[in-house]
């Protein structure tokens, strides 16, 4: 293969480790270059987050060379040829070259080989099938690096039989579009996923989570997410997730407060459902509990919210949700959907509201009532109720003393 191109020496690869790692490699004679992700972010000078390693030696001499040169190997998935290296808190995926022999849907039957072209020809996308070597020359077999260039984000060889290897490449496209593409969609990509669509149902929905809510963290998800309802590749995953305008909303929003994307307040916006609903793509999605709960909750809110109140009516409304969270995301969405246009600044102040949380905090409970010589019984759960009432309506400012005080009177 003819070098294509070079990168300057980045920190993650003169780091001691990167080099430790290739140096025991070098040191049996296997010949190793960066791969995937690294590659691709490197060149475009984005942050690179992990290092994954390619190589031609079989995964059991892969592993004796790194034992030999002192270097931890986990086999985390040997019998696909990869191991993990760990050295110090630094972890590397190196994975021998492959070859697939046979594809079953998201599995393969592979065979190992020592030819980089067969291997980089697995890869779902050009962008994707880089390598790079220590000194950074570049390796770009299908044309990577001018789809980089232009915006295009598309498939190694035939778009549909990508697909059909793997049919979680088609949310793969659309996520690394939203991420890396610009202007027109490559038609052919386009063309295959909509006629590949119908086999999303039998993805699990870890990984179609896992897709899409890579996707929402894009800076623009709106455009790719209406691209998607678009070709139709929406009504065979989420049929209620059509408010892409509102999305856009609140991811302009999100930029111009400079807060950081949160997968679940991006679904809520784009979803058009009830509680109900909510709960369904919940399950569809196989969220966590505690996300579950705040989908539906943002979907249907438990109470009004909104950036126009006043300082005690949002320090009222944080104590009822008692979720400095859930309020944050209330918030955002309120102002997206403000028939007019809302202050920065008023957002900004309901959003810093959300601090008061820790402090709003009953300062007496049933116990001390129990102490003034109330009787075990509702009463006692009924006489807090009133002074918490009261402790409300005076803006949470009484103490402890002046609650004591407040209960004692109306126990007469």
């Amino acid at each position: 293969m003819t070098v294509n191109a070079r990168i300057a020496p980045q920190p993650w690869m003169t780091a001691p480790e990167t080099r430790a790692v290739f140096d025991a490699l070098a040191a049996g004679g296997a010949d190793a270059r960066f791969v995937g992700g690294c590659v691709r972010d490197a060149w475009l000078g984005r942050k690179v987050k992990d290092i994954d390693i390619a190589t031609h030696a079989p995964p059991e001499r892969v592993m004796a060379l790194l034992k030999a040169a002192g270097i931890g190997a986990i086999p985390t998935g040997i019998e696909h040829g990869t191991i993990t290296a760990v050295v110090g808190k630094a972890h590397y995926e190196i994975t021998t070259l492959r070859r697939d022999v046979e594809t079953f849907g998201r599995h393969a039957r592979v065979e190992f080989t020592d030819d980089w072209r067969e291997d980089a020809a697995r890869r779902d996308l050009t962008m994707n099938a880089l390598s790079c070597t220590l000194d950074g020359c570049v390796y770009d077999p299908f044309g990577g690096l001018a789809d980089m260039a232009a915006g295009r984000v598309r498939f190694v060889g035939d778009p549909r039989q990508r697909i059909e290897e793997d049919v979680l490449r088609l949310l793969r496209f659309f996520r690394f579009h939203a991420h890396y593409g610009r202007g027109a969609p490559d038609e052919a990509a386009l063309a295959a996923c909509a006629e590949m669509a119908p086999r999303l149902p039998t993805l699990s929905g870890e990984r179609v989570r896992g897709e899409l809510s890579r996707l929402l963290a894009a800076p623009d998800p709106a455009s790719a997410w209406a691209l998607m309802i678009r070709l139709g590749v929406m009504a065979h995953l989420l049929t209620d997730a059509v408010r892409t305008a509102r999305l856009d909303g609140l991811v302009r929003l999100e930029h111009d407060l400079d807060e950081p994307p949160e997968a679940v307040r991006r679904f809520a916006a784009v979803l058009d459902t009830d509680r109900a609903g909510a709960l369904a793509v919940a399950q569809t999605l196989r969220l966590s509990n505690a996300d579950r709960d705040c989908l539906a909750a943002l979907t249907e809110p438990p109470m009004a919210v909104s950036p126009s109140d006043g300082p005690v009516k949002r320090r009222q409304a944080l104590y009822r949700l008692g979720d400095a969270g859930l309020y944050r995301d209330l918030v955002l969405l309120a102002a997206v959907d403000a028939p007019g246009p809302v202050a920065l600044d008023a957002v900004r102040a309901a959003l810093a509201t959300a601090e008061d949380l820790p402090s709003l905090v009953l300062p007496i409970a049933g116990r001390d009532l129990l102490a003034m010589g109330m009787p075990r019984g509702p009463a006692v759960g009924a006489l807090l109720k009133q002074v918490e009432a009261w402790w409300i309506a005076e803006d949470f400012r009484p103490g402890r003393d002046e609650c004591l005080a407040e209960a004692r009177r109306r126990l007469g």
